[in-house]
């Protein structure tokens, strides 16, 4: 169940499901193997995944797919509601231009925290694939900056053969070249 209330985000019940038994801190759901944080992390639940840190939740368990939490905060996109508000929203004032920096910036500081935790930057899931890897594939240009100064390793192959840096020439995606040429 707390599980599930991380993912709906649903922060009261986290609670109170932490205050019952402290236990369910890193318990993992049936289906995945996901932890509270991983459920967290995957919709972008910046409070509660916060709480679960505070409450020393462990940042690098995995899950049926070898993946941590850090995978799924590089991995989060605009939802389609996002995208449709964006797009409703841009010529009024550019609102939509300050929803986007907004919920850009939401992620970018749930990957500090979880980089701030102690999770494993290089940690590889089964296709054997970083943080890095998928943000590079995400083009999630404000991240990469994150993830090399926490020492994400740029020569790591995934089981394709191919590193970050592969990724974003395959990809054409050159400012994310540079700055991974520039960490080499």
């Amino acid at each position: 169940p707390i599980c599930q209330a991380a993912y709906d985000n649903d922060f009261n019940q986290v609670q109170l499901l932490l205050d019952e038994d402290s236990n369910y801190l890193n318990i993992r759901d049936s289906f995945g193997g996901d932890t509270p944080l991983i459920c967290a992390c995957r919709r972008g639940h910046n409070k509660i995944a916060s709480y679960l840190l505070k409450w020393n939740a462990d940042v690098n368990l995995r899950n049926n797919k070898e993946r941590t939490c850090l995978h799924y905060a590089v991995r989060k996109r605009f939802n389609f509601l996002d995208y449709l508000l964006i797009i409703i929203l841009m010529p009024v004032m550019l609102i939509g231009y300050f929803l986007m920096v907004s919920k850009t910036k939401q992620n970018e500081n749930l990957i500090k925290m979880l980089l701030r935790a102690g999770v494993d930057v290089n940690a590889a899931d089964h296709s054997g694939s970083t943080a890095l890897h998928y943000a590079c594939e995400m083009k999630n240009q404000s991240v990469i900056p994150l993830l090399l100064e926490a020492h994400a390793d740029p020569s790591v192959k995934n089981k394709n053969g191919e590193t970050p840096l592969d990724i974003a020439r395959r990809l054409k995606f050159t400012n994310i070249e540079c700055l991974l040429k520039k960490a080499s």
